[in-house]
């Protein structure tokens, strides 16, 4: 499948996520259902991984440039964010050491689980 269509595959998930946030009364963002639907579908077969790869590798390989606004912004109001620096700092480091751990912890216990029950 070539490029355009998968596109088009990976936008009609997102289009379908925001009809979902639109009519379901619950406070989920329409890309979180977009995402969900779109990770059962390949799981499910509905949709192989060669129908959408070629566009998803295309839209991760452009993350990085969605962060460049914000940092922009930032530096706009530099007087602001420069008193509330440091506490943010060590909220960003501890929590993402947490994040390292408990990951880390989870891989180790579900391959020891996986590795029990093939024995």
């Amino acid at each position: 499948m070539s490029f355009f269509p998968q596109l088009l595959l990976i936008f009609g998930f997102t289009f379908v996520g925001e009809i979902l946030s639109a009519v379901i009364p619950v406070p989920i963002p329409a890309s979180v259902y977009g995402l969900v639907l779109l990770f059962l579908a390949l799981r499910t077969g509905l949709i192989k991984l060669k129908q959408v790869e070629k566009a998803g590798n295309f839209m991760i390989s452009l993350l990085s440039l969605l962060f460049i606004p914000p940092v922009v912004n930032l530096l706009g109001c530099w007087d602001t964010v420069q008193e509330i620096l440091l506490p943010v700092a060590v909220i960003i480091i501890l929590s993402t050491a947490l994040v390292f751990v408990l990951s880390g912890r989870l891989s180790q216990r579900l391959l020891d689980r996986k590795e029990h029950r093939h024995d």
